[in-house]
């Protein structure tokens, strides 16, 4: 299918989008074909061998724990964060997987997290996070294997089936009622209906979703956002990995209930956009219930900028509750638009094009879904995404220790300051500018084939390696 807000916008655990979520689907799916194949009866042995970004760092984005649920039948969309620590403490203690056992029965074979075969400097032609799984039977014949990459944002494609993926995604961009690839062709689509960038979006949305369900899934996906966030405002302590990076949404939560007992004094904006994505890329990092907007590196931005909107817009402090419902779904369809376009025409994966395409994404995103929201025009919108991607060209993804931890969190609350600022300069003209979204998106994608791969989430080179971890 097209990619619709749906994809970028879904339910998963942290920490890593590329490298976790998408590992544990590509697994899940891999489990799910032996038994809809009728071969588990007959598998002995397990081999999961990991290439490139996703072996080099796989350890701190939680990319083995993550398979291991994969392979046991659970999808990232569904599990429970209980269940996830359930499972991996039954694997830990027994050394035994429950192959595509979640849903019933499964096989069980000795299999842990030390058996699967890392090769970091191994780098397979279609994309630098990598996997192979292959099942044998009792004479060590090989019943059933398949290469997956993790392509960013969630996102899986299987070797030998990219071409015909590609097809396929063409071709149901042809059933959509206004299809668009470049946000030359969506603002021609706005100025040939008269409608904004949330409208299209909102029409082509309809091609597979009815009016209510297209409404009711996106206040669903702001729920778990909200959730995510007051979930890792109970939390204390130290995130796990090694760095011991202390939790500061809590603290932050507290002194600003002392200084803005009301919540609602301007002079405090930036501080609560920053609690917003702290606490959101706090629970990514724990490895708790985030959304993926587009990723989970960038999970917090989104959450942060639409917490702006609906706390500090114009005409908000008198809104009814619909309204309020109507700014999220506006919000996120626009968010959902542009995100469309950095899928469509670059990367959303750090492994690919560095950390541009993960938080400069996110960012974009969030300035035009902004934009929209506060009565934007499409030109006006259009120059919110592209201002806020100029200023993030050239970000690198240089997680210390592979955590999603350092720079990462830090980065969210920084973005998302970065998309409020584009989308007030955007709205401060005509909408008319030098630079198009194109223009910038295509940037970013050239300058991530020319970035250094030490800068990539190999944790090969920048603070990776400049910054002690102990």
């Amino acid at each position: 299918m097209a990619v619709g807000v749906f994809d970028l916008f879904s339910v998963g655990i942290g920490p890593s989008s590329s490298h976790t979520v998408g590992p544990m689907r590509a697994a899940a799916v891999f489990a799910g074909e032996l038994k809809d194949a009728g071969v588990l009866g007959s598998v002995a042995s397990l081999r999961v061998d990991l290439y490139g970004s996703l072996a080099a760092t796989g350890r701190g984005h939680g990319t083995m724990t993550a398979t291991l649920l994969g392979l046991e039948g659970y999808h990232p969309e569904l599990i429970l964060p209980e269940e996830v620590e359930a499972r991996l403490a039954a694997i830990a203690e027994t050394g035994v997987l429950n192959l595509a056992g979640a849903s019933g029965e499964g096989v069980e074979l000795p299999y842990a997290v030390e058996d699967m075969i890392l090769h970091p400097l191994t780098v397979l032609p279609r994309h630098t996070n990598g996997m192979k799984f292959a099942v044998s039977d009792a004479e060590g014949n090989i019943v059933r294997e398949a290469t997956f990459f993790s392509v960013g944002g969630g996102f899986i494609v299987r070797e030998g089936e990219e071409n015909a993926a590609q097809q396929e995604l063409e071709e149901s961009k042809k059933e959509l009622p206004l299809p668009f690839r470049t946000a030359a062709e969506l603002l021609g689509r706005c100025a040939s209906k008269g409608l904004g960038i949330s409208d299209i979006m909102f029409i082509n949305e309809r091609a597979s979703r009815s009016e209510e369900e297209i409404r009711e899934g996106l206040l669903h996906i702001w729920s778990v956002m909200e959730a995510c966030v007051e979930t890792s405002l109970k939390r204390e302590g130290v995130l796990p990995g090694g760095l011991r990076v202390r939790r500061r949404a809590p603290d932050w939560l507290e002194r600003l209930l002392k200084e803005d007992k009301d919540r609602n004094d301007p002079k405090y904006w930036q501080e609560w956009v920053n609690l917003i994505a702290l606490a959101v890329n706090e629970e990514n990092a724990s490895g708790g219930r985030v959304v993926t907007a587009p990723t989970n590196g960038a999970a917090g931005i989104i959450p942060a900028v639409l917490y702006y909107a609906l706390n500090y817009a114009p005409g908000m402090d008198k809104a009814s509750q619909k309204d309020r419902d109507d700014v999220v779904v506006k919000f996120l369809l626009t968010a959902g638009a542009v995100g469309v376009l950095y899928k469509e025409q670059a990367s959303i994966s750090g492994a690919e094009v560095g950390c541009q395409g993960e938080v400069g994404s996110a960012s974009s995103m969030a300035a035009a879904g902004l934009a929209e929201v506060m009565g934007g025009t499409p030109g006006q919108v259009e120059n919110a995404a592209e201002i806020a991607m100029e200023h993030n060209l050239g970000l690198t993804c240089d997680p210390i220790g592979g955590l999603v931890q350092i720079p990462c969190i830090e980065r969210n609350a920084i973005a998302a300051a970065k998309a409020i600022n584009a989308a007030k300069m955007a709205l401060w003209g005509d909408g008319t500018h030098r630079v198009s979204l194109d223009e910038v998106i295509v940037t970013m994608r050239e300058t991530g084939k020319d970035m250094s791969d030490k800068y990539k989430e190999t944790a090969m080179g920048g603070l990776a390696v400049n910054v002690v971890e102990c």
